[in-house]
């Protein structure tokens, strides 16, 4: 597969979703190939280059952890080390670890507090409010998706450089790779909603993160620029700041049989990457969405491929499964799982009594309940979804005015046993866990 043919794909698949710009790099066999089309905005005339940075949203994360596990390779800091032990005012509970925190199973809330008045730096919010939630599960019992302890790992990277996360990142990471340092301010790219009533997409609002929320999404950065980054942990892989013993192990899946996994997300979950072998062979990986772009990577260590693919519309999640049926066409095979839709569920079973209720996971509240039109989950103000479940008691969501399934996830008696029998303690719905709510 050449540039052009792999233009000609993907320009089609942009106009099928209606994206208005998009970049794609698949690599396979020590070949590149490389595509860019459509334009930054809407109407704006300014085309998508190979040199345009998208931002990045939660692919960010693969970045920190990389830095993380540089500075622990050069002993600067230990990931199996209590972190209040490195962090000054970092939560307390000894399970919680650097390790555990990136691969998301330090059991802490999903999201800082948005009208946190301290999220202006690492340091003032790490002193102030990193001990304001409690723990979700216990620490190293499960997976539960958490941008809190990519905030953690920001400030411990600060601790252990003297450096801003944002300076050691670009000094000891991106510089190295050729990459641009490109982090913070307005992005050069803006998102798109496409509207389900005409199809037609329009500038989402941009919302800019604050400088705290930075470790956690806030790197921007072009396919190729994601291509040369997952060239790091291919099995031929040039020399890098991480050896050959540590990139496995940031592959490697710490979770045990007894640790409730990513359902919902990923088939495991490495140090910063994901894991994928749902469909093909097995694959690390890390997807990224924000306001109205959605970007994704995806690399097979063995086989040497990596495809590396950006979008600014939200429909670029859509166009990501229909790029990766195209790409198996050709030849090219890279895992991915499924995180809509009913994949892996039984039949349809009734809802138990017992997983009635409130759970909680910081500032995210959710209610199970049931009325005329059946079970349905809330979540927050945002409405209503309808709950569609099976005797493993696993779910999929549907909105209640129609559409596809949304979004899977389970009830749990406790992290790291199936709830099929015994009291439920906790959802997990999209990769995070939330507790019961006894009162």
């Amino acid at each position: 597969m050449d540039d052009a043919e792999l233009t000609a794909l993907l320009a089609g698949l942009t106009g099928r979703y209606r994206v208005p710009g998009a970049q794609l790099v698949v690599g396979r066999g020590g070949s590149v190939a490389c595509a860019a089309t459509g334009e930054t905005a809407v109407g704006g005339g300014r085309p998508v280059t190979p040199a345009t940075a998208f931002p990045l949203s939660s692919l960010t994360k693969p970045f920190t952890a990389a830095l993380a596990v540089t500075l622990a390779v050069e002993g600067d800091i230990d990931l199996d080390a209590p972190l209040a032990e490195q962090v000054p005012h970092a939560p307390d509970a000894p399970g919680i670890t650097p390790r555990r925190l990136l691969s998301h199973t330090a059991g802490l809330a999903a999201n800082p507090a948005e009208d946190d008045p301290h999220l202006d730096s690492l340091e003032r919010w790490t002193a102030r409010s990193a001990r304001r939630f409690p723990l979700v599960a216990e620490p190293g019992s499960a997976f539960s998706y958490s941008n809190i302890g990519y905030l953690l790992i920001g400030r411990l990277i600060e601790q252990a450089t003297g450096m801003s996360w944002a300076e050691a990142l670009g000094t000891m990471l991106l510089r190295p790779l050729g990459l641009p340092a490109g982090i913070g301010g307005p992005p050069g790219v803006l998102g798109h909603v496409v509207r389900r009533t005409d199809g037609q997409a329009v500038l989402a609002e941009y919302q800019p993160g604050p400088p705290a929320e930075a470790p956690a999404g806030d790197l921007a950065l072009g396919a190729e620029g994601l291509a040369a980054f997952a060239g790091l942990f291919l099995h031929d892989a040039r020399p890098g700041p991480l050896d050959a013993e540590t990139v496995a192990a940031m592959c490697r899946d710490p979770l045990g049989p007894d640790v409730a996994g990513p359902y919902g997300m990923a088939d495991g979950w490495g140090l910063g990457w994901a894991r994928y072998d749902g469909d093909g062979p097995e694959s690390f990986g890390h997807d990224g969405t924000g306001d109205g772009t959605s970007c994704h990577l995806r690399f097979d260590p063995a086989a040497g491929t990596v495809v590396a693919l950006t979008t600014n519309a939200d429909t670029g999640q859509e166009l990501w499964g229909a790029l990766l049926t195209e790409l198996r066409a050709r030849g090219v095979k890279v895992a991915d799982h499924p995180v809509t839709g009913s994949a892996g569920l039984g039949p349809a079973a009734p809802v138990p009594d017992a997983c009635l209720g409130r759970y909680v996971n910081g500032d995210l509240d959710y209610t199970v309940g049931r009325d005329a039109d059946g079970v349905w989950l809330g979540v927050g103000p945002h409405g209503r979804y309808a709950l569609e479940c099976d005797a493993g008691l696993r779910f999929a969501l549907r909105p209640r005015s129609g559409g596809p399934l949304v979004h899977r996830g389970r009830f749990l008696r406790a992290p790291g046993a199936p709830a099929a029998d015994g009291r439920i303690r906790h959802l997990q719905v999209s990769g995070r866990v939330a507790r019961l709510h006894d009162h």
